[in-house]
């Protein structure tokens, strides 16, 4: 199977925009998709923690036709798959004991999986405290890392890489209040994977604290639904550092 994905993944910092199904009717818009291919991320993440499997279906072959990024599925639940999409976090939620989240919703899944042609990146998906219960934590019946436990989330994410995941995704939460700290992201990266960090990040000052800490990809999600023009700060922080690495 081609890795085309996982090899983009690896690549220095990215920016994914994560939208949410469940919020999307409030999106779909000429606008948005206007303002979307402006902001010019590396990748599209799609997924949420309680989206139906029609609301699912309805974001994604509505952005299919919209936009020509990358489509990743971000799955909250073994529904939430599609063959329109061109690749998929395949997570497991090692930072909890919840055995639905670490192979539960994979096993429902697997069947149809297999038949698809999507590009399956297996990941090591890490929750940690971001300042508030978030949907993740309820939905998953999961405690979150505190968000202090620095050298702990290392050991999980290397536990991790040792089972073969091919990436690690550090996530605050949708909305989070605090997003992960540096210090807990430069010791993640130090495992030597490729490295996803997402929650609670709502400025251009936090992407590139993020990138400069090690994140390959940083993911932008509530920050958007709550403006939309943040896509355009987006757009002027891509260009900036696409010019910068062309000299």
């Amino acid at each position: 199977m081609s890795s085309t994905i996982l090899n983009n993944l690896k690549k220095n910092c990215s920016i994914a925009i994560l939208i949410d199904p469940e919020k999307f009717k409030f999106q779909n818009s000429d606008v948005f998709f206007e303002k979307l291919r402006t902001a010019d991320p590396n990748f599209i993440f799609i997924g949420g923690s309680t989206v139906s499997k029609v609301d699912f279906d309805f974001c994604i072959s509505t952005i299919k036709k919209n936009i020509n990024f990358p489509i990743i599925i971000f799955p909250g639940a073994s529904h939430q798959i599609s063959p329109l999409a061109d690749g998929i976090l395949l997570l497991s939620l090692i930072s909890g004991r919840n055995p639905d989240y670490l192979i539960g919703h994979h096993i429902a899944a697997a069947e149809e999986l297999d038949e698809m042609s999507l590009e399956i990146i297996s990941t090591s998906y890490l929750l940690v405290d971001g300042g508030k219960k978030t949907s993740v934590e309820y939905i998953s019946q999961t405690t979150p890392l505190p968000s202090d436990q620095n050298a702990l989330a290392r050991r999980i994410a290397l536990a991790g890489k040792l089972q073969g995941k091919q990436l690690t995704y550090l996530d605050a939460g949708s909305g989070a209040n605090n997003p992960i700290s540096s210090t807990m992201i430069e010791q993640v990266k130090s495992i030597g994977s490729p490295l996803i960090v997402g929650g609670g990040i709502r400025s251009i000052n936090e992407i590139e604290r993020c990138h400069n800490a090690g994140a390959n990809v940083v993911v932008i999600g509530n920050a958007i639904e709550n403006d939309i023009d943040f896509l355009l700060d987006i757009a002027n922080y891509q260009k900036l550092y696409r010019e910068l690495n062309s000299i």
